[in-house]
């Protein structure tokens, strides 16, 4: 529970003329008193700047809404010329959120004037950032003479902003052409740098916290699209190749920053893609399975407060968007009148045309004010996204709304409300969906499952009796969609047929790995992969092209997952074989990039997982390069060679995408340089480094160009981080904060790696006691290899180190096990028992048998409290 008193006692303690002042005027300490019951966060900023609260009571600033250029005029008036730093936005918008959720707890705002307000305070901010950003490469490059659109999406995009909402942000500019500055670049590059920084400044952590989350995967291609994409290039994509949940996104999308063209010419192009002209069921099925799998995450709560995610649970906030999406789509065609992004409007308006009755509107509206006054709630204590009701909501049933609740605050009275809302909401979903069911749908496949078997019988005897040995359980009906490919295969059914060692193999992916099981169904000729099991992998062609490139990569990354699973090869090994793939794969796109005429003065160092030759499916690559000294007048050229090799690696083609890849890591982040030369890596991590980027470099290793120059440079940036962390003896004190500032900021979204005890604190433990080794350098180091150095010098003890050995190799096979289920990462266990069970199965198939003696949560739960321990006990202050 927030006590007010505690806080205005440490307010008197810290400044007792403001706490007088705030005392003398009735409306700042009504204020106070609010504040101080609902929010830590804001209560914490105003012990610090009480002159906030006074300022907003002075001018009378709680009894009026703030438009988008009324903010913007004020974040002018606050910032200096120039590009704006990370830490006055962060700031700006904290003293800003103090007006507003006064205006929410003491009810001088309702809903959607609060969300309106959080939308146009990030809409100001987002687009001033953008105006200096913009100016500053100009100086530089000169201004394109086009267009730059920041579209939003997701709750920003409908208005309806919370008070810790990611922002969902796409970047789009009008055509394609060349600056005219001092150093011309193109259209692309120019707003590729300016998107870049935007981005980078709303979301460094800084002594005020961040700005805003931003996330981009709602670009076209997602995470592995370009960051800036054309106006041409966007219509293409969303007319030839855009998915369904795609354009339902775009019903909320809005021009909320930037010039109004090209977005709302992109917005006017998709509109018809987005709604249909007939009630076209599909369009709901596809929604509704998008539910479905939001469910069947929480299928396995009980349905208790502890687990009751506003958002997601059955009847939340999730379902009342979906419901109005779905009919703004199927009605849309013929009713433009509820195509609208914000909720409660299209609500309002699917009410007028009679497509909701008025019980349904009334109990939709009112349980999506109550969920979202909830989720408010939640959120504004700690400035934490989150949706979850804590196990004992006594303190959230203080802070709801009294028209909520009524007069009795009590945790049951929230609860019943609560649930009621869900139930109503839940009912009303099931009920208008399925009344547009129509009464048959009747699909026919190619070929009955019968016939498959029998076809099977006769054609593939040795195979069926396999199949027989070893039924699937988890994917029949894939394997019966492969088995429709094989009709027009016979080669590879026959291989199939007289190899039985390889058919189980087939039938063990199928079994475990559903998205390698896609990958095989879509493309049976990776069936020649499993022939080669055990060889050893081969590099690229020499001269491979690009496309050649990715096919190579495609093919050996499926084989290594393959093995991994199948010939139940060690993680770590997986993992150096999958690193070992991506540096040769990006040596060769180096090649393919710099021409077969330059000498290769570029090193490409990489950092992250790739660094520690930790690599898997998925994993994105941490890469920086550095120029020598002696070569930087060929800094332009070397630049135009590294753009070149990260759109070789990262571009979306039809033949896939290789891998994503990230340049923040090189000296002043987005904001500086693709390529710097090696002296002013050296200059920036011996005096401007935080510790955490020169700790990063501590698992780095070069990857390309003159590997052995560049491992001396590394050795000297190893030395610098060994002088200023630890011989200073600063290392395990940097390290202890950096470590729960992670915690604090991540460990509930992603508690697997960011979580007490996750992976992260065996990393940091070891990073502390190798910064102890008196700046001994390691070219390259996995973890099992770092612990076993670490253990050689006498900094850890037999038992710790076995146990580091067998958590590092637990975490890292749980992670590979998720990988190849979903074929990226998941930040947790999945809910789906038929997912845990898989990922049981596999993970059993990589960790040593003593640690299969319990229920994998329960096995994550003592392993995490194990490593917690030590990472304590060596932390200690």
């Amino acid at each position: 529970m927030l006590i007010a008193n505690d806080y205005l006692q440490r307010l008197e303690h810290r400044d007792a003329d403001a706490f007088a002042r705030i005392q003398r005027s009735p409306s700042a300490y009504q204020s106070a008193l609010a504040l101080f019951a609902h929010s830590r966060f804001l209560s914490e900023e105003v012990i610090q700047h009480p002159d906030w609260l006074e300022d907003l009571c002075a001018r009378n600033a709680l009894h009026q809404s703030y438009s988008t250029d009324q903010f913007a005029d004020r974040l002018e008036a606050f910032l200096p010329p120039g590009v704006p730093a990370a830490v006055d936005l962060a700031y700006f918008r904290r003293r800003e959120m103090l007006r507003i959720l006064l205006r929410d707890v003491r009810c001088f705002a309702d809903l959607s004037e609060t969300t309106a307000e959080l939308s146009s305070l990030a809409d100001a901010i987002v687009d001033l950032t953008y105006r200096r950003v913009a100016a500053h490469y100009a100086l530089r490059h000169g201004l394109p003479a086009t267009g730059f659109s920041i579209l939003a999406v997701g709750k920003l995009g409908g208005q309806e902003l919370n008070y810790s909402s990611d922002i969902d942000l796409i970047f789009l500019y009008g055509a394609n052409g060349e600056t005219r500055g001092p150093e011309p670049i193109t259209y692309k590059e120019f707003f590729k740098k300016v998107a870049n920084q935007i981005t980078d400044l709303l979301c460094r952590y800084t002594p005020e916290g961040i700005c805003y989350r931003v996330d981009l995967r709602l670009r076209p291609e997602g995470k592995h699209g370009e960051v800036v994409m054309s106006l041409d290039a966007a219509k293409a994509y969303y007319q030839t190749r855009g998915r369904d949940w795609e354009l339902q996104m775009l019903i909320k999308a809005r021009v909320a920053a930037g010039e109004p063209f090209p977005g709302r010419a992109l917005l006017e192009f998709v509109e018809p893609l987005i709604y249909s002209t007939s009630l076209d069921f599909t369009a709901i099925e596809a929604v509704s399975q998008t539910r479905l799998r939001i469910h069947e995450q929480l299928a396995s709560r009980k349905f208790n407060s502890a687990d009751i995610d506003v958002k997601l649970s059955p009847g939340g906030i999730r379902d009342i968007e979906f419901l109005v999406q779905c009919l703004q789509r199927l009605h849309g065609g013929r009713e433009p009148w509820v195509r609208h992004g914000g909720t409660m409007l299209a609500l309002s308006r699917l009410r007028d045309k009679e497509l909701l009755s008025a019980i349904e509107y009334s109990r939709l509206t009112s349980a999506y004010q109550f969920l979202r006054h909830l989720e408010h709630r939640l959120q504004f204590e700690d400035d934490r996204q989150t949706h979850s009701l804590p196990p004992e909501p006594v303190d959230t049933a203080r802070r709801m709304p009294p028209a909520e609740v009524g007069g009795d605050v009590s945790a049951e009275r929230l609860l019943q409300h609560l649930h009621l809302h869900l139930a109503e909401v839940h009912e009303i979903y099931e009920r208008v969906i399925h009344a547009q069911r129509p009464s048959t749908i009747n699909p026919e496949p190619s070929l009955p499952p019968s016939n498959l078997v029998r076809f099977l019988d006769q054609k593939a005897p040795r195979l069926a009796a396999v199949l027989a040995a070893r039924p699937l359980h988890r994917s029949a009906l894939a394997f019966e969609h492969f088995l429709e490919k094989m009709l027009d295969a016979p080669d590879w059914l026959a291989l199939l047929d007289r190899d039985p060692v390889l058919a189980a193999h087939v039938l063990d992916i199928f079994e475990t790995s559903p998205f390698l099981t896609e990958q095989l169904v879509r493309t049976p000729d990776l069936l020649a992969e499993f022939a080669l099991f055990n060889a050893p992998l081969n590099p690229p062609p020499p001269d491979a092209d690009a496309a050649e490139l990715r096919r190579y990569f495609r093919r050996e990354m499926f084989r290594i997952q393959a093995e991994s699973i199948c010939l139940r090869l060690p993680v770590f090994t997986t993992l150096d074989r999958a690193s070992q793939l991506g540096e040769w794969i990006i040596a060769s796109a180096y090649r393919i990039a710099a021409g077969p005429d330059l000498p290769p003065h570029l090193t490409v160092i990489a950092l992250g997982r790739l660094g520690m030759r930790e690599f898997d499916l998925g994993s994105d690559a941490d890469l920086v390069f550095a120029l020598p000294n002696a070569a930087a007048e060929e800094l332009p050229q070397w630049s135009r060679v590294a753009e070149r090799l990260i759109e070789i690696l990262s571009a979306y083609t039809g033949e896939g995408v290789m891998f994503a890849v990230d340049s923040r890591l090189r000296p002043n982040g987005r904001a500086g340089a693709l390529v710097q030369t090696e002296s002013a890596f050296l200059e920036y991590f011996e005096h401007r480094a935080e510790a955490w980027e020169g700790m990063a470099y501590m698992k780095s290793h070069a990857v390309a160009g003159d590997i052995e120059a560049s491992t001396a440079f590394l050795h000297e940036l190893q030395r610098i981080d060994w002088r200023r962390y630890g011989q200073s003896g600063r290392s395990r004190a940097e390290l202890r904060r950096m470590r729960l500032r992670l915690e604090r900021e991540l460990g509930t979204a992603q508690p697997l790696k960011a979580g007490s005890g996750g992976y992260y604190d065996i990393d940091f433990i070891l990073m502390y006691l190798r910064l102890k080794s008196a700046g001994f350098f390691f070219k390259q180091l996995s973890t099992p290899r770092r612990i076993q150095v670490i253990e050689e010098m006498g900094h850890l003890d037999p038992g710790d180190a076995n146990f580091l050995r067998d958590a590092a190799t637990f975490y890292r096979a749980l992670d590979h096990g998720l990988r190849v289920i979903f074929g990226h990462a998941e930040p947790t266990l999945p809910k789906s028992q038929l997912h845990l069970d898989m990922l049981t199965d596999i993970i059993s198939r990589w960790t040593p048998v003593h640690l299969h003696d319990q229920p994998l949560p329960d096995k994550v739960e003592q392993i995490r409290s194990r490593t917690r321990e030590i990472f304590d006990r060596l932390f200690a202050v």
